[in-house]
Parts: C-alpha cells; structure tokens; sequence
C-alpha cells in the first residue's frame, strides 16, 4: 500500500509525551478524550505496537465476554448492485454511473427483479445467506430515467422498490436482505424494518468542510452532509434496527477529525445500543474519478484506525475491515483488535471495489488461524441482536432467522441451507385475546404488577447517554421580560403577541399570573362562552403491548409481562356496545404498536364497533399508530387513511405530540414518530376530512420555550387547514407529565411533573396564542382532579375532556384519579368553577336528546365498574 496520512492543518505530530501519555493511558483501560485519539492515531512503530497489543487485549475480552473467545466472524453474501444511479457526486466513487451508460451497456435504470432473484438463488445455492442490497441514494430526486422506471413497475420510490425486493428475496431463496440504501428518514425505516434484520450506512466523517467547501470530496453531494448521516443512525437506533456503519479514512480528514468522527459514532451507540458493527475502510485512489492523483491510504494509518476505534468503542464493538483492501496484510488488522471481515462473496464481485477481488474463504481462514483465531461464519445480523430478540427483529423476520442461525451462538448454522419461506401469511388477521385484559378496572383495585419492565435497563437505550442529554431542561431557565407590556399587549389583542412577549408570560407568576389567567379567562369567554362543555365517551385501550420505547409511557408492556394484554375484536365492540347503552356518543380507541398487529387491524377495530355500534362515533389512533398501519401495509398516509375513513373512522386523537420539538423529543421517546412526520399524518388527515384533536404533554425535560415552539406550530398548522377549507383541530387538550411510574423519572433524569404554576401559565398561554385559530382548550380531570381542573377552568379552559369509562395510560403512569367520572362528578367541576355544563359530541355538536336521556339515567358510567379507591 502508498504511504499517505491524513490532511493535517498542522503538518507536526505530537510530542513523544503526549504519545506516552496516551499509550499508557490504552494500556490502562482509562477512557481516553478526542485530543488523547487524534495523538494515537499518528503512532508508528513500536507505538503503533504498543496501541495494537493494548487494542486487542479490549478485544479479547469483549469476544470472551460475548462467549465467542478466539473467534473471528464473516458472511456469506451476496453483493446485489440495485441501481447504480445516485443523486449524490462524490469524488472519489466509481459505483455510480449515469443512465446513458447504462442504456449503453444494455442495463436498466435499475436491476429487474429477475437479475436479482437470479444472483441471490445462485448465492443460496451456494450457501450465501446474506443478500447485500447496495444502491445510490435517491436517484429518482436527479434522474428522471430513474422516476421513470419506477412509475411505470408500479413503484412510488426507490424504498418501496427496495421492500418490494427484499420481501422477494426472503420468500424466493431465503437470503436475510441487509439494506445500504444511502440516507434514509424515520419513516423509511419503518418501512423497511420488517423486510431486513439489518442495514447499514457509512458515516464516512463528520468534517463538515469535506462536504461545504468546494473541491472537497463530498461537495455537491447533499446526503454527504455529516449531521444528515448522523440523523440517520440516531433514528435507526430509534427504531430498533440492528445497523452496520464506519469510517472511510484518507480522504483529506485531519487526525482530529477522525478522531472526532469515532466519539460521535460512540454517542450513537452508547445512545441507543444499535450499531452493530463498525467498519474501518481504508480509501484506495480509482481512475476515472476526481481523486484518482490521491494517495491510498497507508496501512499504518489503517491499524492505527482500527485500534483507536476498539479502545474508544470498547470490548463490546464489533470492528471490521474489508479483507480485499488490505493487500493481504491480514495479520495486523487482526492484531490491531478487528473481530470481523465483513460480508465475503464467492458469487460476485465488490461493487464499489470491482478490482480488489474477494479473498477465497480458505485463505480467510488459514490467516485467522495463523493469528490464533477460529473463522466463523454469522448471519448479516449480529449475534447479540439476535439473541436480544424483540424489539431488534420484526416478528415476520424470525422464521426466516431461525432456519438459518445457531440457537445456541447467535452465529449463523453452518449446514443450513436458505430455502425461500413466506414472509407474511397472505390472510393474516387481527391476533386474539390474551393477558390482563380486565386491567381497565383492576388497575383501580390491584394496582399495576410492578412499578416498571422487567426489560428496563435495556429498552429505553443508555440512561447514563440520556441523562446528559437531557440535563439542560432539568431546570427551566428564567426569563426576564417586560411582563406588563405584554399583559397589556395580551388583553388588547393576543395575536400580537410576539415571541418574547409570550415568554415572559409563560415565566409569569405571583399577580402577573393572576392577570394573566383573568385576561385568558375573559379571552374564553368572549371566543365561546360560558358553558363548560364535556362528552359521554369511552376509552378503549386495545393493546398495551409495545415495543417502541418511549420513555415518559409506564402504560407500555412486553407481550410476556404480567401486566400485558391484547383485547379481541369481540371485546372491543362489546366495550363500545356497554358505551353505548350508558349515554355515550364516542369511543376514544388508542393501542400500544403490538408487533403482531398487522397495518390493517386498524381497520378490523372500526369497522367493528360500526358493525355493532352505527351511530357511534369513532375517535381512533394516533398519528404513531397511522403511521405503523401505513407502514405496515406498505400503503402511503395518504391511502391508509383514506381506507380508515372508509372502515369507519371519524376522527383522530392528537396525541404522540408530546413536545413538537425533537430536541426534547429524543429524550422523551426512542422510538416515536419525529416532529415532521406527525406534523404530516395530521395535515393529511385534515385534507381527507378526518378532523384531530391536539395536545401536549408538558413538565418533564422541557422548557417553556419549547411549549412556545408547540403552540406556534399548532396555530400554523390551523391557519393552514383553515385556509384550505378544512376545520382542521377541534380543540387543543393539556396533558401534565404523570411522573410516578414514568421510566424517564425513575431513571432520575425528568423532573417530577409541572408544578400548578406551570399548568395555569400553560392553559392561559395556549388560550391566548391558539386565539381565534383553536378555539376549544380543554383541561384533563384524570391528571389534575375535580380542583385542579375547576381552576384550569378559571384560567382559559372551556372543556373538561370526557366521562371515559376507562382509563389506563394516566392510571399505569400513576395517576390518582381514578378512571372515570360520572356526568354528575363532572358538571359538579364545572359548578365549582362556577360555570354551567354541556355536554357536546366529538366535534362539538348539539348532542341528541336520545343520547342526553340515556347519559342521565346512567349517569354516564358502566354499572358494573368498581368505586376508585382514594
């Protein structure tokens, strides 16, 4: 190999005692800083000995650990180029071409599904059991040839061609599709997770000027962009998805840069525990390219690499290096602490590296065992994923895992052989009753089992990352403002307030809160009157089992704790039929994201309480689960929930907003729809007719500043529907953080819940800054009881929200306010804030005497559900 090193801005390495200060400190096992990494990977020599040796010592005992001592994985693959097409240009690729030259060589703009179907049968034949899907990233966005082709197969875009082919792939052969479909966004990865065990994508760098300054490698390449590739791992470990990335070294990073990039691959994986392996590629100069003049990058360079990366990742990180770019120096990768080759062909070539050919298995083999390590073969996911189980692997993927892997290691079964299985059963439906299903009612008698999962340590990701993260919300910062201008700028004329001004109001206390709360009082009642308004509903939580990890939810189950259960269809529209015969005129039905649930369940559940309940209305799942429905179906928003309207869906809760800020919202959830795409579902929901509520859990990592950017959001998005000619929200609906049972507040990072301060500043402000756009502010009972809504009465709020029946997310989070109240517990809130009472229908309607009748002589309530224990 040519020797070359990185770009340094200062050519000087370091000083020998910085170099011995930073060997000692590898050798000690101390964590080392970015400064102490950018020293050690200049070592050479005997230090580049010294670094290596201390490396694979972390090394071996991460293997020892993981019960594999002295192994060395790979695996069987095959590579499928599936475009070569890309709207990206970096300088130093050959992979990508143009859809010229690939009419000219007799190619599509993609490979048809028979050119892949014939090279991954070729690899199963041979006993390949990976099928590594590599492609340019968003061609269609460049290449009209690329939009084209997909239009006229029947595709929307490139990742609905990728899922359509993996599923191929899994139910024709039996290979384990690993996706590198460039950068890809939360929705995509949802879209894909149930089709792949893994995927991957490259960090490549985080040195920013590589990809902004002209001349650089990546510049004119918009998914090169460092903070975009990082998104995309944080939302892959988000999601679960068990994902491979790395460095591409010597292509004009400085030391500290490199060093830099290391740390933040350690953030994301400390993080969310997902990356599960890191691949260190050497850059290696092509013809035909803008880089061809630049030197490869030196093999010292590549230990030096590797190594630093095994002290910083430490003994549970999987690093690898490509065998067929290190010219057969095999020896020295392994003893600078690799533990993995990588994916390995002996049916096609390296794509992006066609004149480096694979290494033959044998002299894979015979090298490891030179270095005293033992070939072993794995599967495209990582023995420790596999093994974790759920939520890592889509339960559709674990039959087509099984037949491959070792139980017993994780690691792939050397004499399986892939044979196509299906994917999904063509005629699955909704899964049947199981677990605590009566826990609606014994959660008022029993309690809950315990106060968390017994999967607490692990589900949520890295408290200790989180905690960090989180800390500057910890204690909300003060603002000083000029808070009598902005009273008196409030009552003349809230819409002008201005950001500042509505700042300094949220910090209100003492007698500007007074004012504040009587000018937002006075606001409600020239916007809506008097009448405290309330609706006769039942909430019917169909399923608590959820795999998604968000942290601030106790009401969250495994399919295997004691507190989990699933409601059949049969329960589900008896519930709705109890509802009806009591006075109600709504169900409100909201579900965990069971993993057995297929997208169109959602449908069975309307169209079932339609079929035994017609006039009721049904106000159903959240835009989390429109979107695991869609994704699920492989339908666009769009359709899905067109086909919800038409299966009998009304309307849809507000709710996984929490915060609409994804600064808190990484912290509060690991898996959750981003900011954008919630913002989407409801947009979309309003175009198709389908009206929402909004809301805002609010008092646990937030800052006032935060429920600001959430109340400007909301406005804007009404302004929109409004302007469209859609009524777009019906009322705006405050959600106090439940702390008691919160895994966020157990861990010690979320503070215990808004103080009455904060909820009385919270309903003012959104009364006065949703003002003319949402004009129904509701105030929730479960959360705050009979006194504290009768003063969110008096502070704005007009709607005390409904008689539920049943409710068991405030409840399992800790709430003390039992699960229902009676029409008469609820005009008496109404009585104490001195209002009358009126009862409404979800779009607050005039309710028909038929159902008033039925709500008075019930009283609203089910007969049969026990008196709350105070």
């Amino acid at each position: 190999m040519t020797n070359s090193a990185p770009q340094d801005k200062a050519p000087q390495g370091p000083t020998a005692n910085a170099m011995r200060r930073a060997l000692k400190r590898a050798r000690d096992g101390v964590a080392l800083d970015t400064a102490e990494a950018a020293v050690l990977l200049q070592a050479r020599g005997e230090d580049l000995t010294d670094l290596a040796a201390s490396a694979a010592r972390v090394r071996d005992a991460g293997l020892a650990a993981a019960g594999r001592p002295g192994v060395i994985t790979y695996s069987k693959s095959v590579f499928i180029p599936l475009t070569r097409l890309c709207r990206d240009k970096c300088h130093y690729c050959t992979f990508v071409t143009v859809p010229g030259k690939l009419r000219r060589e007799g190619h599509g703009m993609f490979m048809s599904p028979d050119e892949v179907l014939d090279i991954a049968r070729r690899g199963a034949e041979l006993g390949c059991k990976e099928a590594l899907i590599t492609l340019g990233d968003k061609p269609e966005d460049r290449w009209p040839e690329a939009r084209e082709w997909l239009e006229a197969e029947g595709y929307d875009d490139t990742i609905a061609y990728v899922r359509a082919i993996s599923i191929r792939i899994l139910e024709e052969t039996g290979l384990l599709p690993h996706l590198n479909p460039g950068v890809m966004t939360w929705t995509d990865f949802q879209r894909l997770k149930p089709v792949a065990p893994s995927m991957g994508m490259m960090l490549e760098t985080t040195a920013e000027r590589l990809w902004s300054e002209p001349g650089m490698p990546h510049y004119g390449s918009p998914d090169k962009e460092p903070a975009v590739r990082l998104r995309v791992l944080e939302d892959a470990g988000r999601s679960s998805v068990p994902f491979t990335s790395g460095l591409l070294i010597g292509i004009g990073e400085t030391y500290e840069e490199r060093a830099d990039s290391l740390f933040a691959l350690r953030r994301v994986s400390r993080s969310y525990h997902g990356i599960q392996e890191l691949i260190i590629q050497n850059f290696r100069a092509k013809p035909d390219t803008a880089m061809r003049g630049m030197p490869d990058a030196q093999l010292d360079d590549l230990v030096a690499t590797v190594a630093v990366a095994r002290h910083i990742m430490g003994p549970s990180g999987c690093i690898q290096a490509p065998p067929n770019l290190v010219d057969g120096e095999y020896t020295r990768l392994i003893g600078a602490g690799i533990d993995d080759w990588g994916g390995v062909s002996p049916v096609t070539i390296d794509h992006v590296n066609p004149e480096k050919p694979w290494p033959q298995l044998s002299e894979l083999a015979e090298q490891s065992a030179a270095a005293g390590f033992r070939l072993e073969e794995r599967l495209c996911v990582y023995p420790e994923f596999v093994q974790r189980g759920e939520p890592w692997l889509d339960p559709r993927l674990l039959p087509h895992v099984r037949a491959l892997v070792d139980p017993e290691t994780g690691l792939a079964n050397p004499d399986a052989r892939p044979s196509g299985l299906p994917w999904q059963e063509p005629d699955e439906g909704y899964v049947a009753s199981s677990g605590r299903t009566d826990l609606h009612r014994t959660i008022d008698t029993t309690g809950r089992t315990s106060d968390r999962r017994e999967d607490f340590d692990e589900v949520y990701g890295d408290w200790e990352a989180l905690r960090e993260q989180a800390a500057p919300g910890m204690v909300p910062s003060r603002i000083d403002g000029d808070v009598r201008s902005a009273l008196a700028t409030a009552a003349d004329d809230p819409t002008r307030l201005t950001d500042e001004q509505a700042l300094a109001l949220l910090h209100a206390d003492g007698p500007a809160l007074d004012a504040l709360c009587s000018i937002a009082d006075d606001v409600r009642k020239s916007m809506v009157g008097d009448d405290v308004t309330y609706i006769v509903t039942r909430n019917i939580n169909f399923t608590n089992v959820c795999y998604t990890g968000c942290r601030f939810c106790a009401f969250a189950q495994r399919r295997t704790d004691a507190d989990a259960y699933t409601l059949s269809l049969d329960q589900v529209a008896d519930r709705a039929a109890q509802a009806w015969e009591v006075g109600a005129t709504e169900v409100c039905m909201q579900g965990g994201i069971h993993p057995d649930l297929p997208g169109s369940a959602y449908f069975d559940i309307a169209r079932a309480v339609k079929e035994r309940v017609p006039g009721m209305h049904v106000h159903a799942f959240s835009p989390m689960e429109v979107v695991n429905g869609a994704t699920r179906t492989a339908m666009s928003i769009r359709d899905w929930l067109s086909a919800a309207k038409d299966a009998g869906l009304d309307s849809i809760p507000g709710t996984a907003a929490e915060i609409l800020d994804d600064e808190v919202r990484w912290i509060l959830t690991k898996g959750k729809l981003p900011t954008a795409t919630w913002i989407e579902v409801v947009k979309t929901a309003h175009e198709l007719g389908i009206r929402s509520s909004s809301t805002m859990m609010y008092g646990h990592v937030d800052q006032p500043r935060h429920w600001l950017g959430h109340f400007r959001t909301l406005a804007a998005m009404q302004q929109d529907a409004l302007a469209k000619g859609v009524e777009g929200f019906t009322e705006f609906v405050t959600l106090p953080f439940i702390h008691t049972n919160a895994p966020v507040y157990l861990a010690g990072i979320a503070r215990p819940g808004p103080t009455t301060r904060d909820n009385r500043a919270v309903v003012a402000m959104a009364r006065l800054l949703l003002h003319p756009h949402i004009p129904n502010i509701q105030t929730s009972w479960v959360k705050l009881g009979t006194e504290g809504a009768a003063e969110m009465l008096r502070s704005g709020a007009n709607d005390l929200g409904g008689t539920l029946m049943e409710e068991t997310i405030s409840r399992m989070a800790g709430s003390s306010y039992g699960s229902y109240r009676s029409v008469k517990d609820l005009v008496a809130i109404a009585e104490e804030a001195g209002r009358p009472a009126k009862p409404r229908t979800t779009l607050y309607g005039e309710v028909p005497l038929e159902r008033q009748e039925a709500a008075a002589a019930s009283d609203g309530h089910l007969p049969e559900l026990l008196p709350v224990l105070d």
